[in-house]
């Protein structure tokens, strides 16, 4: 593609083995501050709330640092990738890779390109359909809370999770005709906004709980288990859920590609993956040991729905809705790029369908404007009904998580980025760098092949039992 093709698509719609050129049909006006908030949006979600628990299973030694240590790993493969989106030069080249897909297949081929679409279309997928999960055990809790404040905490307040789903579906099936990144910066500030509050929340609870119980519950070897092989399956779980908990480099390109410049855009998005992770980190670290000192061997999988807090009923019912909130936002920062891949394989394959090209405006009453293209209409709203499906399937929240992180962790976050950033930088094998780099990805792909096992072996027994 390419030329006056091009010039009619949206940047995330693009799919040639070539970066686009300096030409736009839009104008960038992203800032350090919207990309903070998308990075925000993207990070801090469903994986939050599992922290305390994989704290538990790891000990007050190990948990901490692996966290810290995860989001250093983060920073390193996200300012690899910053500099793919320029080419030749990252900083003022004239062509640019607008998605992690179209890089993968601009410096490593098209095998890689094809490799990298099963894995990048499972990941986001699979994180939309962790949001669902999310999303029903959150509004689950805020019953709960409810029942429990009339009833008593002994009170047997149980309810389904598939209404709930269903609801979130719903909504997402509406809020899915957003057309792409451009036009979702107020969603991503609002998102933002309530990944902060709901993780104040756990943070504050947490810390009343540890004064209310006068000491710091829990141990450096953590969780005991019955087996050493149980206590194994449990680790690398807790490795799986900390991995889900961070990555965002699958979108790190479509934010990067919003940001106006000068300044150079990989410069921006370095400045923005640094504060987004440190501030991201801190809440991490004060969510997850906290909680784990206020509950020690008893930490629920989610801090917030695990009823480890019942008092006052009010807070957490307001802490539930923010994440209810924030994963409508995050739901659509992991789905727009598939949303943007298969319109614009769509839009390449039926050049001249009306279906998958035209557009029809819709007018309401003191409402602006509103665009319907009738194959964006049907695929979207297949694409949510396929993930809330599967949500009802399998809703089982730690287990789900952990797998998704282990999964996608080397290949998305470690193993591409850097083999793009050899051919980008033209780092010859066996230097310093290339020896560096080959090291840490190694290591990374141990995490992944443990965290996938453990959690693996939990969802098989959750499913069983």
């Amino acid at each position: 593609m390419g030329g006056e093709e091009e010039d009619q698509q949206s940047p995330l719609l693009t799919s040639s083995s070539q970066p686009d050129e300096t030409e736009e049909p839009f104008k960038r006006t992203g800032t350090l501050w919207t990309s903070i908030a998308y990075i925000i949006t993207g990070v801090i979600g469903a994986g939050v709330l599992s922290l305390a628990w994989s704290v538990a299973q790891l000990g007050w030694i190990a948990g901490p640092l692996l966290m810290i240590a995860f989001a250093g790993i983060t920073i390193v493969s996200t300012n690899l990738l910053c500099d793919c989106y320029r080419y030749p030069d990252p900083e003022c080249g004239p062509a640019r890779n607008r998605s992690f897909m179209k890089a993968v297949k601009f410096f490593l081929g098209e095998k890689s390109h094809k490799v990298c679409g099963v894995i990048v279309q499972e990941s986001l997928c699979g994180t939309a359909i962790a949001y669902v999960i999310t999303s029903a055990s959150s509004i689950k809790a805020i019953q709960r809370s409810n029942c429990y404040h009339k009833e008593g905490h002994q009170a047997a307040c149980e309810y389904g999770d598939t209404f709930y789903m269903l609801l979130f579906g719903l909504v997402q099936i509406v809020v899915s005709q957003i057309p792409d990144f451009h036009n979702m910066e107020w969603l991503s500030v609002v998102a933002a906004l309530m990944s902060f509050t709901y993780s104040f929340i756990g943070f504050s609870l947490g810390v009343a709980k540890v004064i209310e119980n006068g000491k710091i519950m829990g141990s450096i070897t953590g969780v005991p288990a019955s087996s050493l092989a149980n206590k194994l399956w449990l680790v690398f779980q807790a490795l799986g859920d900390i991995a889900f908990a961070y990555p965002y480099s699958i979108i790190v390109l479509e934010i990067q590609d919003t940001l106006k410049s000068p300044p150079p855009e990989n410069k921006t998005m370095k400045r923005a993956s640094m504060v987004a992770i440190f501030v991201t980190t801190f809440f991490y670290l004060c969510c997850g040991c906290f909680g784990y000192a206020a509950f020690g061997n008893d930490t629920p999988g989610n801090l917030l729905t695990g009823f480890g807090f019942y008092e006052p009923y009010w807070l957490i019912d307001f802490a539930n809705a923010c994440i209810v909130l924030h994963l409508v936002g995050g739901y659509q920062i992991f789905s727009q790029p598939i949303f943007a891949f298969a319109e614009g394989w769509f839009a390449k394959k039926f050049p001249n369908s009306g279906f998958v090209n035209n557009f029809y405006t819709f007018k309401l009453p003191l409402l602006p404007g509103f665009q319907l293209n009738l194959l964006r209409l049907c695929f979207r709203t297949a694409y949510v009904i396929l993930t809330t499906g599967i949500a009802m399937l399998f809703p089982y929240f730690n287990s789900v998580l952990g797998l998704l992180g282990a999964l996608n962790f080397w290949p998305l976050t470690i193993y591409f980025p850097v083999e793009m950033y050899f051919v980008q930088k033209k780092i010859g094998a066996w230097t310093r760098k290339w020896i560096v780099l080959r090291t840490f990805s190694f290591v990374c792909f141990l995490v992944t092949v443990v965290g996938f096992i453990g959690s693996l072996e939990g969802l098989i027994s959750a499913k069983l039992s």
